[in-house]
């Protein structure tokens, strides 16, 4: 394979794994939402035996914080389910089921073990990395 179709592939390697970059943006907003509201539930304590003032606080700053989290998860799952759209366009563009099949497990269900893909498909490694190395080549981004 030349150096070409390789940086070629490269790109659309890196094409077709945003839409699980997309998905782990997404966990760790909301990863981050539910840190902000355990915080809330359970402040922290100052076990140093002095006494201290109410942590009573407004509410005001937590809730902007919050808000702001929602609206970039709003944002990432529209961006999300835009990169899955034109991903698996691009997939049912190919010819071959077993093609377009490899693809879909690899990049939309998020499968990263190759043996996975051969068990699921019912292949031999060897095939599978073949059928990843032809769909790459016939794929159209």
């Amino acid at each position: 394979m030349d150096q070409k179709v390789r940086e070629e592939n490269e790109k659309k390697k890196e094409y077709l794994k945003s839409y699980q970059r997309a998905v782990k943006r997404e966990q760790h907003i909301l990863q981050e939402i539910q840190r902000l509201r355990l915080d809330r539930i359970f402040p922290g304590v100052v076990n140093d035996g002095m006494p201290h003032g109410s942590s009573q606080t407004d509410l005001s700053d937590y809730i902007i914080l919050v808000d702001e989290q929602i609206e970039l998860l709003k944002q990432e799952r529209l961006e999300k389910a835009k990169a899955r759209k034109d991903i698996e366009r691009c997939i049912r563009e190919l010819q071959d089921d077993d093609e377009q099949e490899v693809l879909r497990i690899r990049y939309i269900d998020g499968v990263s073990k190759w043996e996975d893909v051969a068990k699921e498909m019912n292949y031999s490694l060897r095939k599978i990395h073949n059928l990843h190395s032809n769909a790459l080549i016939h794929i159209k981004i």
